[in-house]
């Protein structure tokens, strides 16, 4: 069934990218500590740039997710009347 493959993929393709969330806010949080220690000079901050690099990564799959799921996947939707 055509509805079936579309949920499993939507929450393969959604549980991914949450799991990516989730591994870039840690990576986040463990810069944040890193900063507050100091750890983090104008010269070296891979680290940090390392980080945000991550995030917008994280934030392009995100709109490529968007616009599978709701823009691609709804075109052929059947809007019932009444």
């Amino acid at each position: 069934n055509g509805g079936n493959i579309y949920s499993s993929t939507f929450y393969m393709a959604t549980g991914f990218h949450g799991f990516h969330v989730i591994v870039g806010t840690i990576f986040l949080t463990v810069c944040l500590f890193r900063a507050l220690k100091g750890d983090f000079t104008p010269k070296q901050h891979f680290g940090f740039e390392a980080a945000a690099w991550y995030w917008h990564f994280v934030d392009v799959v995100w709109l490529f997710l968007f616009s599978a799921v709701y823009v691609w996947g709804s075109w052929g939707a059947v809007i019932p009347e009444g």
